[in-house]
């Protein structure tokens, strides 16, 4: 026993070693000069709480982070809905496991290029001399173009959506497909319509899949910063931009106090969402 016990220990010693050095290391870095001072020409070791007392006590960033949480909270409503219905058809409807297997590499398609490059590509579709201006004119739904198409709120929440939904549809197709398909003959059988099943039974057992791609698009949003900037138009901020105009500044214990503040947030809002589902349980 004490043997297996020391051959357990040699064959997690390699993985803690690159969390301890990748991980860890660099996390703790952020939260030591996250204590740090700094002038507008040098930073300076200290052991001080001046840029949490700032960062706290302002108003901007309370604006910045109720930014941030909207652009998470609109995202994650949008793949959360394109992610249930399109993982429900792929395990329900496709009959062929080929065919799945085709379907859902498909989908996955457009996410082997850049997500910079997919990202700028709805810039020219969305302009005010856009594809879809030109379009809806051309058909007589609007006289002029609309302004709000790009460099809005709406962009970036269409380039969010765009960006991260495969997140959510893979861990949800991924526990769609565990479900015993008995199940669902059976509440047919009780005169279930197919949204009760649904409600009742496919979603209460996908809980598991929805919440790791909801950890997944939650985190990516939240730590985001380069879509904000070029989706937005440079109009609208979120934390992410908040810690880049920081770095761009030189003001790293700033950044790193900010960057503290946003990991903390985050690891809250998933240790809620974790005490909904025991996801090492169920899956």
């Amino acid at each position: 026993m004490r043997n297996n016990s020391v051959i357990g220990w040699l064959l997690a010693a390699p993985l803690s070693l690159v969390l301890l050095v990748f991980l860890v290391a660099p996390v703790a870095m952020i939260v030591v000069v996250s204590f740090w001072g700094a002038t507008e020409w040098s930073i300076y070791p200290a052991f001080q709480f001046d840029n949490y007392e700032f960062l706290l006590t302002s108003n901007v960033t309370f604006r910045v982070f109720f930014n941030t949480l909207k652009y998470a909270a609109i995202t994650w409503v949008f793949t959360l809905l394109i992610g249930v219905t399109v993982a429900y058809y792929l395990a329900f409807h496709i009959r062929s496991q080929t065919w799945q297997v085709a379907l859902f590499l498909l989908c996955t398609i457009p996410f082997l290029t850049s997500n910079i490059i997919r990202m700028i590509s709805w810039i020219p579709f969305l302009g005010r001399n856009g594809i879809a201006n030109s379009t809806l004119i051309s058909m007589g739904v609007i006289d002029e173009p609309l302004e709000w198409l790009l460099f809005s709120d709406f962009s970036v929440i269409l380039a969010f959506v765009h960006l991260y939904t495969l997140f959510m549809i893979v861990p949800i197709f991924n526990t769609m497909m565990r479900i015993d398909k008995s199940l669902m003959e059976a509440a047919a059988d009780a005169g279930a319509t197919g949204w009760q099943t649904l409600w009742h039974v496919v979603i209460p057992l996908s809980k598991p899949g929805i919440m790791i791609g909801t950890i997944f698009v939650v985190a990516l949003v939240m730590g985001d910063f380069i879509t904000v900037r070029f989706m937005s138009g440079s109009q609208s901020a979120n934390v992410g931009r908040m810690i880049q105009n920081d770095i761009a500044l030189l003001q790293y214990p700033s950044a790193s106090a900010t960057a503290v503040i946003l990991l903390v947030t985050v690891l809250l809002m998933i240790g809620t969402l974790l005490r909904f589902v025991d996801i090492r349980k169920e899956l």
